[in-house]
C-alpha cells in the first residue's frame, strides 16, 4: 500500500476532466467556467487511510460516511482519492469522490474503468485514473473563422441558440400541459412533482452523513422481473419501496399518499464520450401505501411506464429545456436557503448506473464488489444509487446521519422486500399451476377437487 501511494502520488500526468477546476467569477464574467489546473496538489487529492484490523463492510461504511460529510474544495479539481487499507481478507478499498458538476454518474464509471483491466497482468502497468481521461480523437482542421471569435460570431451563435431554444417551446409547452392534466384523471398511475407527500426524508439535513451497503444476485433479480412480466428497475423500486414502508411504519412516519422517487435517466448517446451531465428525471410512485407486495409493484411499473413515455415523447433538443423548468423550483430552493422547509419535488432519488459486466482487475487485485455514494440536499435526507458489476446488483445507501438513525436496517429490508416478492410470485405461481391441474382432471368423475392440495401450498408459502 506504501509503495502504491508513493507510485500514485509521483505520477504527475493528468488528462480532462481530472485536470480542471472552476475558474472565480468575476463582474466582467459573472458565470464561472472550467480551465486547466497546472498546479495540482496530489499530496491533497490522493489520500491514505486505514481501518481497525480486521475492518469489515459495517466499518468501511462508516469511514465512507465520514469521508462524505466532507464537502470538496472548489478552489481544486473537485475530486478526491482515498485509499483505505485493514479489510479482512487482504482487501483494500478506493473511495474516489467527484463533484457531480464534473462527471456525471454514468461517465464516471467509463472513466475509472480506464484505469482497471479484465486481465490481471495487464491492469499492472496501467497508470491512476487520472491519467485516463476521456479518450482524444483526432481534430479535424478548424477554419480561420472559428479560430478568430467575433462578437458577429458571437451574436450569429447566441441567435442560433435561441431560435433553436424558441423551435422547442410548443413542444415544451404540450408536454407540461399534458402532465398537469393527468392529474384529472380518475385512476391515473402517473406520479406528478410536486405531489409528494411530506415525510422525514424530505427535512433538513446536516453535515454528517451514513453509508449503508447492500448486494443481490443480478440472476436472482432477472428471474423475478421476467416472472413479473416487469423490468430489472422495476424490480429495484419495487424492493426500495417495500424497504421504506417498513422502514417509516417502524417509526409510526408513514405517510398516508404514496412515497415518490426521482429517477435520473440518461439521454446521452452511446456512442457520447462526454463527461458533463446528459440526464433528465422522472417521477414515479413507490406504491409506499400499498400493503401487498404484487399490487405495489404494478403500480410501479405502470407509474414508470407512464413517465417514460411522457419523456420519449420530447425531441432530443427539448429535453435539456425540459429537465431545467423541471428542477427549477427544486435549485431554486437550495439557492434560496429554504430547501427541506417546503414541499418536495419528490422524496427521493433512486438511480441505477450500468457497470461492467465482467470482473475487473486493478493493479493485479480482482475489484470484488463496487458501491455507489450519491449526494443528499436539503429536502433529500436520503438517496438510493444502485450499479450493476460482474453479475450482481451493488446498493449504496446514502443519508443524513440525524434524519435517517439506524440507516443500515434499510439496506437488511431490502432482502427482506425481496424475498417477499419473491415469495407472493412463487405462491401465485404454484397456485396458478394447481388451477391448471384441477381444470385438467375436471372430466374424471372418480377424482377429488384439488381444494384440499392448495391449502398445505398456502401455509408452506
Amino acid at each position: 500500500m506504501r509503495k502504491m501511494m508513493t507510485e500514485f502520488r509521483g505520477h504527475r500526468q493528468f488528462a480532462a476532466p481530472w485536470n480542471q477546476r472552476l475558474k472565480p467569477s468575476f463582474n466582467k464574467s459573472p458565470l464561472r467556467a472550467w480551465v486547466e489546473d497546472d498546479n495540482i496538489d496530489l499530496e491533497y487529492h490522493v489520500r491514505h487511510a486505514a481501518l481497525p484490523w480486521p475492518g469489515g463492510e459495517r466499518e468501511l461504511g462508516e469511514l465512507v460516511g465520514r469521508l462524505q460529510s466532507t464537502p470538496l474544495d472548489l478552489s481544486r479539481p473537485p475530486w478526491e482519492c482515498t485509499i483505505i487499507e485493514g479489510l479482512d481478507g487482504n482487501r483494500f478499498a478506493l473511495f474516489i469522490k467527484m463533484h457531480h458538476s464534473l462527471i456525471d454518474g454514468v461517465s464516471g464509471v467509463k472513466l475509472l474503468q480506464r484505469s482497471m483491466s479484465s486481465d490481471r497482468d495487464a491492469s499492472l502497468h496501467l497508470p491512476p485514473f487520472w491519467a485516463c481521461g476521456k479518450e482524444h480523437h483526432a481534430k479535424a482542421p478548424r477554419s480561420p473563422e472559428a479560430l478568430l471569435p467575433t462578437v458577429t460570431h458571437a451574436i450569429a451563435g447566441a441567435v442560433q441558440e435561441l431560435r433553436m431554444q424558441a423551435m422547442t417551446v410548443p413542444q415544451l409547452a404540450t408536454a407540461f400541459v399534458k402532465m398537469i392534466k393527468q392529474a384529472f384523471v380518475p385512476g391515473h398511475n402517473m406520479a406528478l412533482p410536486f405531489d409528494a407527500p411530506q415525510s422525514v426524508l424530505n427535512g433538513r439535513v446536516r453535515e454528517k452523513r451514513r453509508f449503508a451497503t447492500q448486494q443481490f444476485s443480478l440472476e436472482r433479480m432477472r428471474t423475478l422481473a421476467q416472472a413479473a412480466d416487469c423490468t430489472l428497475n422495476d424490480v429495484v423500486l419495487a424492493i426500495c419501496g417495500g424497504a421504506l414502508r417498513r422502514f417509516l411504519d417502524e417509526r409510526n412516519s408513514l405517510p398516508d399518499k404514496p412515497l415518490t422517487a426521482g429517477i435520473p435517466v440518461s439521454v446521452r448517446p452511446k456512442d457520447d464520450d462526454g463527461t458533463g451531465n446528459a440526464i433528465t428525471f422522472i417521477v414515479s410512485t413507490l406504491g409506499t401505501n400499498i400493503d401487498d407486495v404484487r399490487e405495489r409493484l404494478a403500480s410501479i411499473r405502470q407509474s414508470v411506464k407512464q413517465a417514460k413515455e411522457h419523456v420519449q415523447s420530447l425531441p432530443r433538443q427539448a429535453m435539456m429545456q425540459y429537465t431545467v423548468l423541471l428542477m427549477a423550483p427544486t435549485i431554486l430552493t437550495l439557492l434560496t436557503g429554504i430547501g427541506g422547509r417546503t414541499r418536495p419535488m419528490f422524496n427521493i432519488t433512486i438511480s441505477n448506473v450500468p457497470g461492467p459486466d465482467k470482473p475487473l482487475y486493478f493493479r493485479g487485485a480482482e475489484m470484488v464488489a463496487t458501491y455507489p455514494a450519491s449526494i443528499v440536499t436539503h429536502g433529500q435526507a436520503l438517496n438510493i444509487t444502485c450499479q450493476s458489476y460482474a453479475g450482481f446488483m451493488n446498493f449504496g445507501f446514502t443519508g443524513c446521519h440525524s434524519s435517517m438513525p439506524s440507516m443500515q436496517r434499510l439496506a437488511v429490508y431490502t432482502a427482506d422486500a425481496l424475498t417477499e416478492l419473491e415469495g407472493n410470485l412463487s405462491d401465485r405461481r404454484r397456485r396458478a399451476q394447481s388451477r391448471q391441474r384441477t381444470q385438467g382432471s375436471a372430466p374424471c368423475q372418480t377424482e377429488k377437487p384439488a381444494a384440499v392440495p392448495q391449502t398445505p401450498l398456502r401455509k408452506a408459502a
